[in-house]
Protein backbone atom coordinates (compact mmCIF):
# COMPACT_ATOMS: atom_id res chain seq x y z
CA UNK A 1 0.00 0.00 0.00
CA UNK A 2 1.17 3.17 -1.17
CA UNK A 3 0.06 6.72 0.39
CA UNK A 4 0.20 10.40 -1.19
CA UNK A 5 -1.01 13.33 0.30
CA UNK A 6 -3.71 15.20 -2.37
CA UNK A 7 -1.39 17.50 -3.76
CA UNK A 8 1.12 14.89 -4.64
CA UNK A 9 -1.90 12.78 -6.27
CA UNK A 10 -3.21 16.02 -8.07
CA UNK A 11 0.49 16.26 -9.53
CA UNK A 12 0.86 12.79 -10.15
CA UNK A 13 -2.26 11.27 -11.32
CA UNK A 14 -1.48 10.08 -14.66
CA UNK A 15 1.74 7.86 -12.53
CA UNK A 16 -0.32 6.80 -10.20
CA UNK A 17 -2.88 5.37 -12.05
CA UNK A 18 -0.09 3.72 -14.30
CA UNK A 19 1.22 1.99 -11.42
CA UNK A 20 -2.19 0.68 -10.55
CA UNK A 21 -2.76 -0.22 -14.04
CA UNK A 22 0.64 -2.08 -14.51
CA UNK A 23 0.52 -3.86 -11.16
CA UNK A 24 3.00 -2.22 -9.32
CA UNK A 25 0.67 -0.65 -6.73
CA UNK A 26 -2.70 -2.59 -5.38
CA UNK A 27 -3.73 0.09 -4.00
CA UNK A 28 -2.93 3.47 -3.48
CA UNK A 29 -4.35 5.65 -0.06
CA UNK A 30 -4.63 9.17 -0.94
CA UNK A 31 -4.64 11.36 2.08
CA UNK A 32 -6.28 15.38 3.19
CA UNK A 33 -4.54 16.94 5.73
CA UNK A 34 -2.84 13.55 6.85
CA UNK A 35 -6.54 11.35 6.78
CA UNK A 36 -6.77 8.81 4.63
CA UNK A 37 -9.50 10.27 2.44
CA UNK A 38 -9.85 7.87 -0.71
CA UNK A 39 -8.67 4.85 -2.22
CA UNK A 40 -7.08 4.38 -5.98
CA UNK A 41 -7.33 0.83 -6.71
CA UNK A 42 -7.63 -1.30 -10.37
CA UNK A 43 -11.42 -2.20 -11.80
CA UNK A 44 -11.77 -5.73 -11.70
CA UNK A 45 -12.70 -6.19 -15.31
CA UNK A 46 -14.36 -9.71 -16.61
CA UNK A 47 -14.10 -10.08 -19.98
CA UNK A 48 -17.30 -10.78 -21.86
CA UNK A 49 -16.52 -14.32 -23.80
CA UNK A 50 -16.37 -15.19 -19.83
CA UNK A 51 -19.72 -14.67 -18.78
CA UNK A 52 -21.23 -15.62 -21.97
CA UNK A 53 -22.86 -19.25 -21.42
CA UNK A 54 -22.06 -19.47 -17.95
CA UNK A 55 -25.73 -20.69 -17.20
CA UNK A 56 -25.54 -23.42 -20.78
CA UNK A 57 -27.48 -26.40 -20.09
CA UNK A 58 -28.69 -24.98 -16.59
CA UNK A 59 -32.33 -24.32 -17.93
CA UNK A 60 -34.48 -26.03 -20.87
CA UNK A 61 -35.93 -23.47 -23.21
CA UNK A 62 -39.17 -24.06 -25.34
CA UNK A 63 -38.85 -24.25 -28.76
CA UNK A 64 -41.48 -20.86 -28.55
CA UNK A 65 -41.74 -18.70 -25.88
CA UNK A 66 -45.33 -18.41 -26.90
CA UNK A 67 -46.72 -21.97 -26.14
CA UNK A 68 -47.34 -21.30 -22.90
CA UNK A 69 -48.76 -17.85 -22.90
CA UNK A 70 -52.25 -18.53 -22.10
CA UNK A 71 -51.19 -20.54 -18.70
CA UNK A 72 -48.93 -17.63 -17.74
CA UNK A 73 -51.65 -15.49 -17.93
CA UNK A 74 -54.51 -16.98 -15.87
CA UNK A 75 -51.46 -17.93 -13.05
CA UNK A 76 -50.69 -13.62 -13.13
CA UNK A 77 -53.75 -12.78 -13.15
CA UNK A 78 -54.66 -15.57 -10.52
CA UNK A 79 -57.08 -17.96 -11.96
CA UNK A 80 -56.96 -21.57 -11.63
Amino acid sequence: MHAVNMLQAKSNLSRLVEAIEQGAEREIIIARNGRPAAKLVPIETTAASQRLGVAEGAFEMPDSIDDHNDEVARLFLGQA
